[in-house]
């Protein structure tokens, strides 16, 4: 039996999200017999794991904090195991220029884009529709599909409320295919489709408002388990991640970012393609510890 710590909550605009994946995890926990304690991410936590003294950390934070190599950080510094992506895996994929920037260098297709740090700066894009978002935000979290520029222009001033840094993207008509990595084995690739068009918050977390299907094609699934092993394996990454893609109208797999930390809760999608693999949650929990 390990003593084992869930961090869920946090600071991020995901705080929602995060308590209900760590809800999931301390359940799965219980159920393999391990002792789990839930915690936040307060001003005290360095003393209260001091206190605890866990044998290890799951961190079941998203966006800010929880993904970006800043808790992985302190864990490191007070010795303590944990699992998913060290400091530099975390920090590299939680801002989405970057990643690109290291995906495209490995030969992998991403769609153009640019990113501005300022709401003043002056840029070029001439490619509509568009889509707007936080370089560094996660869960679709400001998500914008722009027709023309001035709703790109409008799409920015909203993005600057909660990032500093806002990508402008080309949109690639065409599919939303996302691959799940545990323990450096592809899992089924899943086909979402939104019901509204776009895959933003609202269609990620209220049940019904998207559909998922398994990939069936053997070639494109195969293609996309390979680059999703690139990309994990590039990026420096650990034991899980999920990947997301969008598939051209031509048969063309574009890598748009990477979840460090995948939502674990009744709706997230990789453990619905664990599910699809033959391992339920509790094993994946297992799994992940291991």
């Amino acid at each position: 039996m390990l003593r084992v710590v869930v961090l869920m909550g946090g600071r991020s605009t995901e705080r929602e999200i995060s308590i209900k994946s760590g809800e999931a995890v301390l359940k799965a926990l219980r159920q393999l017999g391990h002792e789990a304690i839930a915690l936040d991410l307060s001003e005290d936590l360095c003393q209260k794991l001091k206190e605890v003294k866990p044998d290890k950390v799951f961190i079941a934070l998203h966006g800010t904090y929880g993904e970006d190599g800043r808790i992985q950080g302190l864990l490191d510094l007070l010795g303590i195991d944990y699992v998913g992506s060290g400091v530099m895996g975390s920090s590299i994929a939680m801002d989405k220029d970057i990643t690109k920037k290291i995906v495209s260098y490995q030969g992998v297709p991403v769609p153009r884009w640019i990113c501005l740090r300022s709401p003043q700066e002056d840029f070029r894009w001439e490619h509509y529709p568009s889509i707007v978002k936080p370089a560094d935000q996660g869960s679709s979290v400001g998500l914008f599909l722009a027709k023309n520029e001035k709703e790109v222009r409008e799409a920015i001033d909203r993005c600057f409320k909660v990032t500093r840094k806002v990508m402008i993207e080309e949109y690639i008509e065409g599919k939303d295919i996302t691959v799940g990595i545990l323990k450096h084995e592809a899992l089924p690739p899943i086909e979402i489709r939104p019901k509204k068009g776009i895959y933003d918050y609202e269609s990620k977390y209220t049940r019904g408002m998207s559909e998922y299907v398994f990939v069936e094609d053997k070639d494109l699934v195969e293609k996309l388990q390979e680059l999703a092993l690139t990309i994990h394996t590039s990026l420096e990454l650990r034991d899980f991640s999920r990947i997301d893609f969008r598939l051209s109208r031509e048969g063309k797999p574009y890598f748009l970012e990477v979840n460090t930390i995948p939502g674990l809760t009744e709706l997230s999608l990789f453990p619905m393609a664990c599910k699809r693999a033959g391992i339920d949650f509790t094993t994946m929990i297992s799994k992940l510890l291991s």
